[in-house]
């Protein structure tokens, strides 16, 4: 959406701490932050913002975004996936910080664990598309076993 002119700030895609500085890695840069009002606020204009030092990612309010919205959905339905795996999911769009270096000020000892299984998970997602569509039905079975594992009977209907 940002390539169709709507603004970084309010699209889907890498996420960003609100309520501090805009990190210098985020994408399109602050130019993209000239119409969200933050910007403007000088309460959320400095390094640490609203937030106290290494306070950890719990504490920070991050942009929404399609991880935040499946880690909610996984946690609220008591899917059965590791809590290092919820995090992968939810930090993964969070490029300023596990690709970008930024933030590291306000994280915390469990934020760096949290860091190691988030870089190992994109291994296996970014940039490994293919151009070959696979064979649903001969991999169903297999991603059914998945489902029916880690995720409560019930929550997820197809």
């Amino acid at each position: 959406m940002a390539f169709y002119n709507e603004p970084q700030w309010c699209v889907v895609g890498d996420t960003f701490v609100v309520g501090c500085k805009w990190a210098d890695s985020i994408v399109y840069g602050p130019e993209s932050f000239k119409d969200n009002p933050d910007t403007y606020n000088p309460k959320y204009n400095t390094k640490y913002g609203m937030y106290s030092p290494h306070c950890g990612l719990e504490k920070l309010l991050i942009s929404w975004s399609h991880d935040e919205y499946l880690y909610q959905f996984l946690k609220h339905n008591n899917a059965k996936i590791p809590e290092k795996g919820l995090l992968m999911i939810r930090y993964h769009s969070f490029y300023p910080w596990h690709a970008g270096g930024d933030y590291r000020h306000l994280t915390n000892e469990k934020d760096e664990e949290t860091l190691k299984w988030v870089l190992e998970f994109n291994k296996y997602d970014l940039y490994t598309k293919s151009e070959h569509v696979p064979d649903i039905k001969a991999l169903w079975p297999y991603y059914e076993n998945l489902i029916e594992k880690y995720i409560p009977c019930g929550i997820c209907e197809f």
